[in-house]
């Protein structure tokens, strides 16, 4: 070939390169520049879908921060059925990982739904077995002609959460559960849902034959977590009240049982314990009976620890004293009604302050008679009777407390011994823990504050301080109260050894509301220590006692258990009183004035 032919054939070879460069070149930015959208928006169906990025909800805790319930992580499994070739096959291969009957999963793999919701909320443990089922099962069948095709697809996972409780029973009835939506469905974690309830996040990512193409998610906005609540009870005090309320229920063979520890300077509820009580953990297992707080939700009528009141308001308007003496014969007509002690006994003769300590019916009708109708009812609204304490746990119930206009001739003189109105046991604590505190009602709360994500703890707002009564007569009541606890009042079993100890039994007539009857008794007890500066109030409800029924007999010794081991683990010191206790009869209120006159605070007046 000559020198000139091969310049020809070279020149002819890199014009034909050059065109098909440029072709190539042209079909490039057709693709690139002119059908990229269209491309993009058939990728965008196939491959890529968007998820929800789902938010932990806020972990709950004891005021030491010790948890109470937390999110942890999880995995919601999702199919898309129309990647399903073979329903039946499927559901063989993976009913084990997923521990589901082989026809329930058939029927959740067939169809055409792009998204089916297999199992919500599982452990990761779940979706990696799962994913092992598959894995084994597809690399048997990918080393068999045409296996490719045969290999099983279509399973999708979700970033997800479920609730823990690390201390089971434990506050179950104050801190409550989540539904399967994860959602707050009792306790604190319905009342507080919305600020433990986090902000969920959006994702995009590509499908790649039926699994999350690593690296490939996108975030289109970023879950927010739930903000913590951190309550206001302690876990040992709470242990040893639902340790000793449990014992006591199930010792009585009773329906039910609360015990209450509250903080009566701040309000803070420090224990809050019921039997029986569940797992949150067990959600399957838990009745709507079980769910229910009766610390908050429900309603006994109190009974002799309503007297407190009815003493209160007395001692407040100037028309009894402490020493002031009523007669007491064995039984009293009144209202139209004919009433009488617990006991049959001679007429006594008995102060203020023995009406109080031996719990005397007769003799509260006779000092609730020194009050008008209207004044009575006004002091028992003032000690929060007939409304919400503002706890603001769910479903808190108000009592029930008839106005005036709806009493009959008997109401007064039943209403003076505590029946003829309904409370709570969080308002009966409450009642005594205005006593503590000088005459001041303080709100019941049981949130200490909130912990953001960030790791910022915010307080709750101090509670609400209404005067009720004054202070010294609150101190009288707490002195009164004190002959409760000695051996000639209903409750020696409450006495702790070196502490002076105040507080007040309780044996109601319990409400039937299956007959609409007084039938069984509610047995109850609280009281408050130190007596002279109480630091604590402690309240014991239990609820239809079988044989054994006084509230000095079953719930005092609660009261000594719990109250005791509070003193203890808070350190405490012992502060005992300067104020003389009161006597209980007229004969010891004569040998007292006799030994000391400059002593008495009032003289006192015999009662009819």
């Amino acid at each position: 070939m000559t020198t000139e032919a091969f310049g020809k054939r070279i020149r002819f070879l890199l014009v034909g390169f050059i065109i098909v460069f440029i072709l190539f070149g042209v079909r490039l930015v057709d693709v690139q520049a002119v059908q990229a959208s269209g491309y993009a928006k058939r990728a965008a169906n196939e491959m890529v879908n968007k998820s929800a990025w789902l938010a932990p909800r806020g972990t709950i805790t004891d005021v030491n921060g010790i948890v109470l319930a937390r999110s942890e992580a999880a995995k919601n499994i999702i199919v898309d059925q129309t990647m399903i070739s073979d329903p039946a096959k499927t559901a063989q291969v993976t009913s084990a990982a997923l521990a589901m009957p082989i026809g329930t999963l058939q029927l959740l793999l067939t169809g055409k739904k792009r998204y089916q919701v297999i199992e919500n909320a599982v452990a990761p443990i779940v979706w990696d077995n799962l994913q092992s089922a598959l894995h084994t099962y597809n690399t048997m069948v990918e080393a068999k002609p045409g296996g490719l095709a045969k290999r099983l697809v279509g399973f999708f996972s979700e970033n997800a959460y479920t609730r823990s409780y690390p201390t089971g029973e434990l506050a179950a009835s104050l801190v409550g559960l989540t539904n399967s939506a994860n959602q707050g469905a009792a306790g604190v974690e319905a009342s507080m849902n919305s600020v433990l309830t986090g902000s969920n996040g959006e994702y995009d990512y590509v499908n790649g034959d039926g699994a999350i193409i690593p690296g490939s998610q996108q975030f289109i906005t970023a879950a927010k977590p739930g903000t913590g609540v951190r309550l206001t009870i302690e876990r040992d005090i709470q242990w040893v009240a639902q340790d000793a309320i449990t014992a006591a229920v199930k010792s009585a063979k009773a329906l039910s049982g609360t015990v209450i520890v509250m903080d009566p300077k701040t309000g803070a509820i420090l224990a809050q314990a019921s039997a029986p009580t569940f797992n949150p953990a067990v959600r399957s297992k838990i009745t709507l009976a079980e769910m229910r707080n009766p610390a908050v939700q429900d309603v006994y009528e109190p009974g002799s620890t309503g007297k407190v009141i009815t003493v209160a308001a007395a001692l407040e308007e100037g028309s009894t004293t402490p020493t002031t003496v009523y007669k007491i014969p064995n039984t009293l007509k009144a209202g139209g009604r004919l009433f009488h002690d617990d006991k049959n006994h001679k007429t006594e003769m008995l102060t203020t302050a023995g009406v109080l300590a031996v719990s005397s019916n007769i003799g509260a009708i006779q000092i609730g008679a020194t009050l008008s109708k209207n004044t009575f009812f006004s002091y028992l609204q003032k000690f929060g009777i007939g409304q919400s304490t503002g706890s603001n746990l769910p479903g808190e119930s108000a009592g029930i407390l008839h106005p005036v206009a709806n009493w009959s001739n008997s109401s007064a003189p039943t209403m003076a011994f505590g029946q003829g109105y309904s409370v709570t046991a969080m308002q009966a604590t409450d009642v005594f823990a205005t006593i503590a505190n000088d005459g001041v009602r303080v709100t019941p709360n049981v949130v200490a504050g909130t912990l953001n994500a960030a790791g910022s703890y915010t307080p709750s707002k101090p509670s609400t301080q209404v005067q009720v009564i004054s202070a010294g007569t609150a101190q009288m009541i707490r002195t009164m109260l004190e002959g409760v606890v000695s051996n000639e009042g209903t409750a020696p079993a409450a006495e702790i050894p070196g502490y002076q100890v105040a507080g007040k039994t309780g044996t109601a007539m319990r409400v039937d509301t299956r007959c609409g009857c007084y039938r069984g008794y509610t047995a109850s007890f609280i009281g408050m220590a130190p007596a002279a500066a109480p630091r604590y109030v402690v309240s014991v409800v239990i609820q239809n006692p079988q044989g054994m029924h006084f509230g000095g007999e079953i719930a005092a010794p609660v009261f000594k258990k719990v109250m005791s081991f509070v003193l203890q683990e808070k350190q405490v010191q012992p502060i005992r009183s300067v104020q003389i206790a009161y006597p209980l009869t007229q004969a010891a209120l004569f040998k007292f004035q006799s030994a000391s006159p400059t002593r008495v605070v009032t003289s006192g007046m015999v009662k009819p």
